[in-house]
């Protein structure tokens, strides 16, 4: 069985965290969801954002998401992929050492790894966007930029693969967010 790391943490958001960790459990993933400081059984507050029309997404209290394996215990190496969540807590988890080191990792070794919204802020941090083509929301492209990305400008339902790397805007774009996620990792899906 194929083991999936999923990063996330207080203020990851809501659809961003729920929906891709229970499809990959869906397919048969094992999937391991932890944060910095926390362990297997405790849990994160999410937030839902959403678009109202406003300048930017509005933001209101999400569920509590139980996380089911303890930070201090991933072994990154016995991982086939990492699936990293937006929201606020990209903001905070890429000043944590060990996350860094933890996605460098995936892209040494050229594993899937899977970014959405403000998740590829810990991308950026962790200075493995140079020369890749890649999206996120789009307040975080001149992030991507300075950190020697190609920002891909894309509607906010769509998503963007270049090589073992998947990211998208935001939720609404989790039905391709996920396809191309399964598809790098090598699942193969029939009805």
């Amino acid at each position: 069985m194929k083991k999936v790391l999923f990063l996330t943490g207080d203020f990851t958001e809501d659809y961003e965290t729920m929906v891709p960790f229970q499809m990959l459990q869906m397919v048969g993933y094992e999937v391991h969801a932890v944060c910095p400081d926390k362990t297997k059984g405790d849990y994160i507050k999410t937030a839902i954002h959403d678009f109202e029309g406003d300048q930017t997404y509005s933001e209101k209290p999400g569920h509590n998401f139980v996380l089911n394996y303890a930070f201090n215990k991933v072994e990154v190496q016995h991982y086939d992929g990492l699936v990293i969540a937006g929201g606020r807590a990209p903001e905070y988890l890429r000043l944590n050492d060990k996350v860094i080191e933890m996605v460098q990792h995936f892209f040494k070794e050229d594993k899937p790894v899977a970014a959405i919204c403000h998740g590829i802020q810990i991308l950026t941090a962790a200075r493995v966007v140079k020369g890749r083509k890649l999206t996120a929301y789009p307040a975080v492209g001149p992030e991507v930029t300075l950190a020697g990305g190609e920002f891909q400008n894309i509607a906010v339902d769509k998503a963007f693969v270049d090589g073992n790397l998947v990211t998208a805007p935001a939720w609404p774009a989790h039905p391709e967010f996920i396809s191309a996620f399964l598809k790098v990792m090598g699942a193969e899906i029939s009805l």
